[in-house]
């Protein structure tokens, strides 16, 4: 399973865009892909954007090598397997999240937890010791360990289903884990973009009571009329938020923004659990109001992307759901302003470029 393992069969000849400094500007990049044996050869369809594209692509974080070639919501259709291939036929549509390798020794990957594994290779690079680099979804062929990819619904849209990889997974594993998934159950979601839409989504599939909270009350028609939540609460209005205290037994937080975590722990039910799924700021530790915890044996926990084994199993019940995200398409020659409009959160919910009708080699 490691992505780093000898490739024996052939190279691809690979065209995308890429950065090549911290300005985060892409441009045409011509590279090459290779692939092995237990490997599946794909032509992209479309490619999600994640805010983390943004900022790997701009180095907010310090780690990002260059060139940088972004993309980790992949949907394609199969051209070439390896000759160990047994999960996919040429063909056949699939999909590749945020990880494309790991050791596959590990209690983490014994235990089909692939993304906690300490190995774990990203789709693109955002970790490299050693200086290698992999390339993501901005471009026209992707090679991937069949393991690594998982089966696209054929009932989904691939442009709708394409952020199910990183957003889908991302608030599925920890509903599923916490058990924060039974009819009745009342969960708020926290912040309603790329993540909170598809959480909602997902929450009423379960048949759960589910409550917005942002700090924005023009989103609240959204949530409601569109989306199909219950109710929805503005974080700053005192008198909602008293009203709603002790009414929820998980709260989905997907806000990166610093915030406050004492209002929302107060609206958990005793044994409520808080849920952290924005990437953190991390020169500024998160303040913990252990006080707030002590009186209703609450909890605040964190998580990232699934495993493998989950990522499919997301994918088949969003498949029988039909749970897809909204999503805004765009070539290519867009993509520069996409981003742009991404850092001020113009975008309803997700970017999605159209990899196939509109990336020209040149």
């Amino acid at each position: 399973m490691d992505a780093s393992q000898e490739k024996v069969q052939s190279d691809h000849k690979a065209f995308g865009w890429a950065a090549t400094d911290s300005s985060g500007l892409l441009s045409p990049f011509h590279f090459a892909r290779s692939n092995g044996d237990d490997d599946i050869t794909m032509r992209i369809l479309y490619c999600g954007i994640c805010h983390t594209d943004l900022g790997m692509l701009r180095n907010h974080h310090g780690i990002s090598l260059y060139p940088l070639v972004p993309g980790h919501e992949i949907v394609g259709v199969v051209t070439q397997v390896g000759s160990k291939v047994h999960k996919f036929k040429v063909g056949d549509k699939a999909g590749v999240g945020t990880m494309i390798g790991s050791c596959g020794a590990c209690q983490n990957c014994q235990d089909d937890l692939e993304s906690y594994c300490p190995s774990m290779t990203t789709t693109y690079t955002m970790f490299s010791p050693d200086g290698s680099i992999n390339y993501g979804g901005f471009s026209d062929i992707l090679v991937v360990n069949e393991h690594f990819a998982v089966r696209f619904p054929d009932n989904l849209s691939p442009e709708g289903g394409a952020p199910l990889l990183c957003a889908g997974i991302t608030v599925y594993s920890p509903m599923k884990h916490f058990g924060l998934t039974q009819p009745g159950m009342h969960l708020g979601v926290v912040g309603l973009g790329g993540l909170g839409h598809v959480a909602v989504k997902f929450a009423k599939a379960f048949g759960m009571k589910v409550t917005v909270i942002s700090t924005s009350l023009t989103k609240k028609n959204a949530a409601l009329a569109e989306l199909g939540a219950d109710s929805f609460l503005v974080s700053h209005d005192s008198e909602q938020m008293q009203a709603a205290l002790g009414t929820m037994d998980g709260i989905i937080d997907t806000v990166s923004a610093p915030h406050a975590l004492k209002p929302l722990i107060d609206l958990l039910k005793r044994d409520g659990k808080l849920i952290m799924l924005g990437a953190p700021d991390m020169e500024k530790p998160t303040d913990l109001p252990l006080y707030s915890l002590f009186v209703g044996r609450k909890v605040i926990s964190a998580s990232m992307t699934g495993g493998m084994r989950e990522t499919q199993e997301m994918m088949e019940f969003a498949g029988k759901h039909n749970i897809s995200a909204d999503v805004e398409v765009i070539s290519m020659a867009d993509v520069n302003t996409a981003m742009e409009r991404l850092t001020k959160g113009d975008v309803k919910y997700r970017f999605v470029i159209d990899i196939a009708n509109s990336l020209a080699t040149n």
